[in-house]
């Protein structure tokens, strides 16, 4: 019996008896109220009336592979080599990372229902809701260098917003790899987070992981513990389905990979200066213990970030710094 296993009997809007449950599942009572107490612990809402059981006290979907290939349009069902869908994992980046240790990993595809271990840009820790976000990374080999890979995590942004976008919500990208939505107070709150993983010869070929922590549907319990302002798809598209959205993220990224080689971050850098979150605006460079304040301009082809401070311009280059608005 797996947690995915229980949410799905719990989910039917019905109560269950653990009887119920437990000849359901094929264990024991026991078994069942251990496994119950593992989904309030995971922040799960149970309902318990006595005489009647327990069930959920709202749906979750669960991801399903099934519909998320069904869902596929057919150019990028073809880059899909293998699609896995865990209920829990370290960090999907390292899973397909291993894959490529084993040999495989190109086109592969793994998303999670929670990370117990998952790591944002420079090691910051990704705290996820279970089943309430959409994670995954996506194993791609280049035969060119590291270098020619630059922007990519930028492009992966665009790709992220043209889906969100064709269903009303309109997204901003914060540079390297943020992506943010207004919330209720006025300000951005981090919607989505990418992180790509490169590894391989300067000259190559190269292997790439492109992990994404999504923000789907979160609950106010859970982002009142976060620090920091954070929405959800939900906020602004209530009814999209977690595998639909999987699916029409995968049917823009394939293809979006697929010619990333070829065509650069170039075919992707007016797209992105579009959406950029902090065009013109002041913000403060951190390096390290040093900070420096200047006015963001746009990305160039290559994907960095041109900043000006009077009559100085000059140029950062994603993994070395952060930038912040000072609003």
């Amino acid at each position: 019996m797996t947690i995915g296993d229980l949410i799905r009997l719990l989910s039917d809007g019905e109560f269950h008896s653990g009887q119920q449950l437990g000849e359901r599942l094929g264990v024991s009572r026991a078994a069942v109220w251990k496994q119950l107490r593992k989904l309030e612990s995971l922040g799960i809402a149970m309902e318990a009336v006595k005489g009647q059981g327990y069930r959920l006290a709202e749906p979750l979907e669960l991801l399903d592979g099934s519909a998320i290939v069904a869902g596929l349009p057919r150019e990028a069902r073809g880059g899909v080599t293998r699609l896995f869908v865990e209920e829990v994992l370290p960090s999907s980046n390292q899973f397909m990372r291993e894959r490529f240790a084993q040999g495989a990993g190109h086109g592969e595809v793994c998303f999670v229902e929670q990370q117990s271990a998952g790591k944002g840009r420079r090691g910051r820790t990704w705290v996820t809701p279970w089943g309430r976000t959409l994670m995954l990374s996506v194993g791609w080999r280049f035969e060119s260098g590291i270098a020619a890979m630059e922007g990519l995590s930028l492009a992966v942004g665009v790709a992220l917003s043209r889906v969100l976008e064709a269903h009303g919500v309109m997204p901003r990208l914060k540079w390297p790899n943020d992506v943010l939505l207004d919330t209720e107070s006025g300000a951005y709150g981090k919607l989505a987070g990418i992180l790509v993983e490169m590894s391989g010869d300067a000259a190559g070929p190269c292997e790439a992981v492109i992990g994404m922590g999504i923000n789907v549907d979160l609950p106010a319990a859970f982002r009142a513990s976060i620090e920091q302002p954070v929405s959800a798809v939900r906020d602004q598209a209530p009814e999209l389905s977690r595998n639909q959205l999987a699916a029409e993220l995968l049917g823009e990224l394939m293809p979006m990979l697929a010619c990333f080689e070829e065509i650069g971050f170039a075919g992707w850098q007016e797209a992105w200066n579009q959406r950029h979150a902090l065009a013109e605006q002041q913000v403060d460079i951190l390096h390290g213990e040093r900070r420096d304040t200047a006015i963001a301009e746009q990305v160039d082809a290559s994907g960095n970030l041109w900043v000006r401070r009077d009559a100085e311009r000059w140029k950062l280059a994603g993994g070395e710094i952060s930038v912040r608005s000072r609003s």
